[in-house]
């Protein structure tokens, strides 16, 4: 039988590249570690690593060993985790979300949980995609509610432990004009036509991913205007500042704007939920999941 603190051993020789620096890590001498290795191979019968000049070098089976002690690390941390909720007074759950789709989907998702699970202690933390991955991961949240635009969904296939993507709507950018602007009667456009505006960004993602699709329509991009916040953004619009980019979720009626549909390809933003992928489901991430569902389906415009 293989020993889970072995298999801790051989991780830290892969991460560090050498025994010396993994005794380091461990608090271990490096001749402990040499002794947990050998005993591994041992019990395997066959070798994991190989000394150099260099360092330590994983064999294959070295390789294959340290993906299962990944894979076996966050069960056992899955499973600490659940025992921690067990001998809890109350079980928890920890949702991390951007603004602008917290703002939109989650009130009345969260109603509907709250109130078909009064026991639990929910716990929201405002965070954007690319930090909330890490957080489903390292175990500091439950689940995410993220977005991404071109591309695969941002669950990194090579990161351990693995994240499932449940996609939940499409959130295509509209074009925001101010009242009286000479595009403002169109009921959809394309982006070539927008080459002599001057836009305000509302969100940096958005403003590279404009970019993009400025060169591709054969202008570049002229910014009148940069923020972080859509919301402003369109008061900035309605001020005359410029035109801009503002994703569906995130629009405010005003009388001060129009909105107009861009023309294919337009660009999108795709919502889901970002969930570690478990073999036994958290049935309070489930319930949260079905009670968001419902509500990004009435939330998405044609």
């Amino acid at each position: 039988m293989i020993d889970v603190q072995r298999l801790r051993v051989l991780r830290a020789v892969a991460e560090h590249g050498s025994f010396n620096k993994a005794a380091g890590a461990l608090l271990l001498t490096p001749s402990a570690v040499s002794q947990h290795i050998a005993a591994l191979e041992r019990t395997l019968g066959h070798p994991v690593a190989v000394r150099s000049t260099r360092g330590a070098i994983l064999t294959e089976a070295g390789r294959l060993l340290v993906e299962a002690a990944e894979a076996i690390s966050a069960e056992l941390d899955q499973v600490r985790r659940e025992i921690d909720r067990l001998t809890a007074p109350r079980p928890r759950l920890t949702l991390a979300t951007f603004t602008s789709g917290g703002r939109h989907l989650l009130p009345a998702a969260l109603a509907r949980f709250v109130a078909a699970h009064p026991e639990v202690e929910l716990t929201v933390l405002e965070s954007e995609p690319e930090a909330a991955a890490p957080m489903v991961r390292g175990g500091a949240a439950d689940l995410a509610l993220a977005y991404h635009f071109d591309g695969p969904p941002p669950v990194g296939p090579g990161e351990r432990p693995p994240l499932d993507w449940v996609p939940l709507m499409e959130d295509p950018l509209r074009l925001v004009v101010p009242r009286g602007h000479r595009l403002a009667g169109r009921a959809s456009l394309g982006l070539a036509e927008l080459s002599a505006e001057r836009w305000v960004i509302g969100c940096l993602k958005t403003e590279s991913f404009l970019r993009r699709y400025a060169e591709r329509a054969g202008f570049e991009l002229r910014v009148a205007a940069s923020t972080t916040d859509y919301f402003f953004a369109q008061s900035l619009v309605a001020a005359g500042v410029g035109i801009s980019l503002v994703p569906t979720v995130s629009l405010a009626p005003s009388p001060e704007v129009t909105v107009v549909q861009l023309e294919p390809p337009r660009p999108t933003r795709h919502i889901g939920l970002l969930l570690p992928r478990r073999r036994r489901p958290n049935p309070y991430t489930q319930s949260l999941t079905e009670a968001l569902t419902p509500t990004a389906h009435r939330t998405a415009r044609p």
